[in-house]
């Protein structure tokens, strides 16, 4: 009975939030790259201020500010675990953080307005092909 399994997947789609669908497709695509890391990869979820992390997820918003503003470029980042606000300094763009992008994060934990922040993250942008 092949189609049992089939009619159950279809069933969950059919009645599922698609948020919730959406958060286990990013954890799954997360949790697969970062295995692929040598040092491997944290949960959002499990970080916490002090930590220095390494994260693998996607950037879901982006804002930057205008050249005289110089308040930074920040990004909204999710691993289907948990939101971490990324905050790079003394910039007003920066090429490839974009919204929908998969990257890996590195960089210390820190809380602002009770938000999990990491400043000046070192990163790498995952491809398409990825």
């Amino acid at each position: 009975m092949a189609n049992t399994g089939l009619l159950k997947r279809l069933g969950k789609m059919l009645t599922e939030d698609l948020d919730e669908i959406e958060d286990e497709r990013v954890q799954r695509e997360s949790q697969a790259a970062s295995k692929d890391l040598a040092d491997g990869a944290q949960c959002a979820k499990d970080c916490s201020r002090g930590d220095e992390a390494v994260m693998v997820g996607e950037l879901r918003s982006v804002e930057t500010c205008s050249r005289n503003t110089h308040s930074g470029v920040g990004a909204e980042f999710f691993d289907g675990t948990d939101t971490v606000l990324l905050k790079w300094m003394g910039r007003n763009r920066i090429p490839g953080i974009e919204p929908g992008r998969r990257i890996t994060v590195r960089g210390r934990v820190a809380t602002a307005d009770g938000m999990k922040v990491v400043y000046n993250p070192a990163y790498d942008l995952h491809g398409d092909d990825d």
